[in-house]
């Protein structure tokens, strides 16, 4: 015949399991359904990712002329090659250029030879120049020659 402890022993181990079992199914039941919020807003946010990128590459392609003028020193680039380009485009000496610009002769070769770049307090005139044609440039050297000379 068994011993009443060995017996009480038994059946507090029993007990003891049943209750963990239950405890443990509620927190596995818990475990999976947060699994599954997890899953969900992973997906949520992959999505939300895909959807940033197009509208990003849509406004990139949209709206460079907007982006400049909500902020133009931000969005202003340099490049030395393209400076001396639009230099020559306009038929401009150095000096001429400096004039415009508000700069020295030689802060424009330094420019365009790469040795330098412009400040960029100095981006929004160079970017000004850009947007000139020959004749404009024409006009505002002869205002400012007529305010050198006066």
């Amino acid at each position: 015949m068994p011993n009443i402890a060995s017996v009480l022993k038994e059946e507090i181990a029993r007990v003891a399991r049943k209750q963990a079992r239950g405890e443990l199914a509620v927190l596995k039941k818990a475990s999976a359904q947060h699994r599954a919020d997890i899953a969900a807003l992973k997906r949520r946010l992959s999505g939300l990712e895909q959807q940033l990128k197009r509208v990003g590459k849509a406004a990139g392609r949209k709206a460079p002329a907007a982006s400049e003028s909500a902020g133009e020193k931000s969005s202003l680039r340099f490049s030395a090659k393209g400076f001396g380009t639009l230099r020559k485009k306009l038929a401009l000496s150095a000096a001429e250029m400096a004039l415009l610009l508000g700069v020295s002769g030689q802060s424009v070769y330094k420019w365009e030879d790469g040795k330098a770049r412009p400040r960029a307090s100095q981006l929004p005139a160079i970017a000004s120049v850009r947007s000139m044609g020959k004749k404009q440039v024409a006009a505002k050297l002869a205002k400012l020659a007529e305010k050198s000379a006066a």
